[in-house]
């Protein structure tokens, strides 16, 4: 018998198991497909958005704001978002979404290459597309699951923000040459006709292959009827009072890091660009990494959250670019898995009646806070430095990873989804529990 100590070898990927909602579903494909055209448009746009700010007004606060005005709908308005879609077909509300927002970008390049942008315009069709996102979003988080079923749906959401992150790489490096080369113009204008990918996907898909959820009837009380459901359901409400509080300070980026990239490297758009390619590059190898891996619940997040946050800091104390664009590397693969762990436990943990609903007050979470976080975050990078505005960020990552585990230890079913019978171990452990509460009682 030899004693020669054997070699590891790296884990190797099943790439079926990986891609596996590619492979099972035709509309994903075409979806998924045209989605990297399209999101690749989005970051692009995203970059010049912020960068025509800042050159308008040289103000971090600006940037902050034209973010606000995009989001402020969603935050007024995204409950109602989600009543409409729980009506509607989801992917006939999509395609008109999509469409109207090409428009609004071609609107905006055309303003900007003939050179009669003022900042009011910005401001204006940012707030624009931000009504359009009240449906939009959650529309979209429920078609996927309607493309690819309930089987596929941790693998598809993890792909999905798998290629949002791949678009991070590719958009703001393609915006960073075209902004250095004609300016940021012509950003908007590609941004615009990465839209014709989705549409045309959403034309040829194969209607009966889909999934769909039942729709709500017209009734009156359903936007109430929807806030008391996440509120009586345990899981719900942790996972999302949890987004709610990092939505607000944490996945502020496009607001801290132009601010960053200027005022503490004293670099340019492509110095904003790297930044921003880092975390999409760290976010595709994060979201690789874990695709083919089903976890979820209160209990995952809390762990997340608490990594995604330490990161966050890492960053904001880095002594020089190189070291923050290699730690934003890190960063992007805990925004990732974070995000679509959370995404994951909302959607399974919801009855398809009321995911609509709920997947709107996600988008709330997540990008309805963005008119007080980003304002906030633009401030107090402008007005205490920006390391303390992305500092901030890690701060609330930790605070939501503290809430959720006092939640846990006061209930543990909260870390269960919504709707699913505790596995054997998980059954185990609540009953542990609550033996040793009873224990503790009679003491």
């Amino acid at each position: 018998m030899s004693l020669r100590p054997r070699r590891l070898r790296p884990p190797r990927i099943d790439a079926h198991q990986t891609f596996s909602s590619l492979y099972a579903s035709r509309n994903y494909r075409r979806w998924y497909g045209a989605q990297s055209i399209s999101l690749a448009g989005t970051w692009m746009q995203t970059i010049a958005q912020g960068w025509l700010v800042l050159e308008l007004t040289g103000s971090g606060t600006a940037v902050g704001l034209v973010t606000a005005f995009q989001f402020v709908p969603v935050l007024l308005l995204g409950p109602i978002g989600g009543v409409v879609v729980d009506r509607l077909d989801k992917r006939n509300v999509v395609l008109f979404t999509q469409t109207a927002s090409g428009v609004l970008a071609l609107v905006l390049g055309l303003l900007v290459v003939t050179d009669v942008v003022q900042l009011w315009m910005v401001y204006a069709l940012a707030f624009c597309l931000g009504i359009l996102t009240t449906v939009d979003n959650p529309a979209r988080q429920t078609f996927v699951n309607e493309m690819v079923g309930p089987d596929q749906l941790t693998n598809a959401v993890t792909l999905g923000s798998v290629n949002i992150n791949a678009a991070r790489v590719v958009g703001p490096a393609i915006a960073a040459g075209l902004i250095a080369w004609v300016g940021v113009g012509p950003c908007f204008l590609v941004n615009a006709a990465s839209y014709i990918a989705v549409v045309a996907a959403l034309l040829t898909m194969r209607v009966a292959e889909l999934h769909p959820a039942p729709r709500s009837a017209r009734e009156r009380g359903q936007l109430v009827e929807g806030l008391r459901y996440v509120w009586g359901t345990p899981p719900l409400r942790v996972s999302l009072l949890m987004m709610a509080l990092i939505g607000t300070l944490a996945y502020e980026f496009q607001v801290i890091l132009p601010i960053m990239a200027r005022y503490t490297f004293g670099g340019s758009a492509s110095t904003y660009g790297v930044m921003t390619g880092a975390m999409g590059l760290g976010a595709v190898i994060g979201g690789l990494a874990t695709a083919s891996r089903n976890r979820h619940g209160v209990a995952v997040l809390v762990r997340q959250a608490a990594w995604f946050g330490v990161l966050i800091l890492v960053v904001a104390v880095a002594p020089t670019l190189i070291t923050a664009v290699l730690a934003l590397v890190l960063v992007g693969a805990a925004s990732i898995t974070f995000l679509a762990r959370a995404n994951t436990t909302v959607q399974l943990g919801t009855q398809p009646v009321f995911r609509g609903r709920v997947m709107a007050l996600w988008t709330v979470a997540f990008l309805g806070t963005t008119p007080v976080g980003g304002p906030t975050i633009g401030w107090i990078g402008e007005h205490a430095g920006p390391r303390w505005g992305l500092a901030s960020g890690g701060a609330s990552c930790l605070v939501a990873s503290g809430l959720g585990w006092l939640a846990l230890r006061r209930d543990p079913a909260v870390g269960f989804t919504s709707g699913t019978a505790p596995t054997p171990p998980e059954a185990e452990l609540l009953a542990a529990v609550e033996d040793s509460r009873q224990v503790a009682a009679a003491d």
